[in-house]
């Protein structure tokens, strides 16, 4: 019985062993991963466009618009912003996407953020979603900029404990100075963008999405904004970046074409320049 007791105790050890060298080798590789500046993309999608059809209702002016509310009114046209769009995006994943006006860009983003339904088809997002859309929508003029900081969060159904923490870094990136206690409305449209973009870009999102937000600013402020957009991009975050610039270069992997309501393209970076030279000229 001792002998076997002592087989049983050997085996034991020599799996334990085993299990701790696997554990260290698995150790290391992650460390020369992030150590090498290469990003781990997800094996589950993060977001999912299945089919998707979004048709807006349009009425020559709010009257029409009003009066439809009560009668069956025929007066007006409808307008097919997305037509069977399909897409999945991956966890740590950058990705452009791109088009004419009226491609229907903005209509994606609006329902990756809930702002807008489908009309059909259906859509996936899983994780905080934070979005440089608007940047100065929502503000209380008559708040200070600390204060509609944490209403900001609270809106977003963060605890205080996260609040206080973003407070901070968003007050430091904002760079008010003593303007951080006064009411927004002092501001200039400068500093409401600087106040709306350190808000967003702090909320520890799991998925970033941007609409043209770095067109506005002086240079150091947009090399300040990019500078983090890039932090959050090697710490896994997914970001969705709407642009006319030559930017998406500099921040994306992957860029989906649109034309008309449609995928026309959906590949890497440079497979797009390569077939369409004119977005980045």
């Amino acid at each position: 019985m001792s002998e076997e007791k002592e087989k049983k105790a050997l085996k034991k050890e020599q799996k334990e062993k085993k299990k701790k060298e696997k554990k260290a080798k698995t150790a290391a590789g992650e460390n020369d991963i992030m150590g090498s500046g290469v990003k781990e993309i997800g094996e589950e999608p993060i977001i999912v466009f299945k089919d998707v059809t979004k048709v807006y209702t349009l009425y020559r002016n709010s009257r029409e618009q009003f009066s439809a509310l009560f009668h069956n009114s025929k007066k007006f046209k409808r307008h097919c912003a997305l037509n069977g769009v399909s897409f999945e995006i991956k966890q740590g994943e950058s990705v452009a996407i791109v088009g004419r006006n009226g491609a229907g860009k903005s209509t994606v983003l609006k329902m990756i953020t809930g702002v807008a339904f489908p009309t059909e088809g259906e859509i996936y997002v899983k994780g905080r979603v934070s979005a440089l859309l608007e940047l100065t929508a929502g503000f209380s003029q008559d708040m200070t900029g600390r204060e509609n900081i944490r209403f900001k969060c609270y809106v977003l159904g963060l605890k205080d404990a996260e609040i206080d923490e973003i407070e901070q870094k968003a007050i430091e990136f904002a760079d008010l100075g003593e303007y951080i206690d006064q009411p927004v409305r002092t501001y200039s449209s400068g500093m409401r963008v600087r106040l709306g973009f350190a808000i967003n870009i702090n909320t520890n999102p799991d998925i970033l999405v941007i609409d043209e937000a770095l067109s506005v600013g002086d240079a150091t402020f947009k090399k300040k904004c990019k500078d983090k957009i890039n932090e959050l991009i090697k710490r896994n975050i997914t970001v969705l970046y709407v642009s006319h610039s030559k930017d998406i270069q500099d921040f994306c992997d992957r860029c989906i074409y649109l034309q008309k309501g449609k995928v026309i393209f959906d590949g890497t970076m440079k497979e797009t320049i390569e077939k369409y030279p004119e977005l980045v000229q």
